[in-house]
């Protein structure tokens, strides 16, 4: 199995999709071998300054303890802890969560072991091993390991409030389906979506796979941003929480930690979408469903 790496640097680092070829091997995504971290360190790019956000070892003991609380359960059941958890960690803006880079090193450098253990599927009835896909290595931000959790923490959180990423994280249908969707970021959008979750409209995967394409498909015709629209964002609360980085502890494992003080989505905007969103399910093709449950 995979195993934690044992040369670790003090700070996170940069590797490109080329560089990080070299290092994922058959071996690696059937969990049978290690990263060379060494060798993989020495082709990283090092992160200038002293950033503390950048610090390696608080992003590497949330996976520590992630791997403890649900070694035991079913991978899946992870994303929703540590989603919120690691957002409150490394505090990124969007630009710097944009940097592909760095989420193929945290991914190859700090936490390949994680990668294996949540990634890797069953293996098969002739006996061959299960593999990892490469995308979760060095996919796109809806497929990558880490990348995903970190934009569905930010897409899903009301300001400073987690809870609705948890929702949304705890669903493995809509965190793969609306993360690959434009409309979710638009906060209201998104949180309409997570509330029609909650209040057990749409339950299953199948029905979150029916509802997602419907409210995109509808967004080519009604502009979500008009008929519910957000605050207007200001950048102050962002800056300032992530200024805190230096002198923050480590995200509480007990409770939801809290992003920063950004000004809630109104609550109106929610409600209208949510309803909107609710017939647009009914007439939805779920795929298993017939007429009288639609009814």
């Amino acid at each position: 199995m995979t195993s934690r790496p044992e040369h670790l640097p003090e700070r996170l680092a940069l590797i490109s999709d080329v560089q990080a070829a070299e290092y994922i091997s058959a071996g690696l995504l059937e969990g049978r071998e290690d990263v060379p971290s060494i060798a993989l360190n020495k082709t990283a790019e090092e992160l200038p300054g002293d950033d503390a956000r950048m610090r390696l070892h608080r992003v590497r003991d949330l996976i520590d303890d992630t791997l403890s609380r649900f070694r035991d359960e079913r991978p899946t059941a992870a994303d929703a802890w540590l989603a919120p958890r690691l957002h409150e960690t490394l505090r990124l803006t969007r630009r710097e969560a944009a940097e592909k880079a760095l989420w193929t090193y945290l991914a190859l450098g700090v936490a390949p072991d994680y990668v294996v253990w949540r990634h890797r599927s069953e293996a098969k009835a002739d006996g061959s091993p299960g593999r990892v896909s490469r995308d979760r290595f060095v996919g796109p931000q809806y497929k990558q390991t880490f990348a995903r959790l970190w934009w569905a923490a930010e897409l899903f959180r009301d300001g400073p409030d987690y809870r609705p990423v948890v929702v949304a994280c705890g669903n493995q249908d809509m965190l793969n389906s609306a993360l690959r969707l434009d409309i979710v970021d638009h906060r209201p959008t998104a949180l309409a979506l997570v509330g029609l979750m909650e209040r057990g409209i749409v339950r299953t995967g199948r029905e979150i796979n029916a509802l997602t394409p419907a409210v995109n498909a509808a967004a080519a015709t009604l502009m979500y941003d008009v008929i519910a629209p957000d605050v207007e964002r200001d950048g102050e609360p962002l800056r300032d929480w992530i200024a805190e980085a230096a002198s923050a502890l480590p995200s509480p494992r007990n409770a939801l930690p809290e992003g920063p003080e950004e000004e809630r989505v109104p609550e109106e905007a929610v409600r209208g979408l949510a309803a909107h969103f609710e017939e647009l399910f009914v007439d939805a093709p779920v795929r298993g469903r017939t007429s009288e449950e639609s009814e």
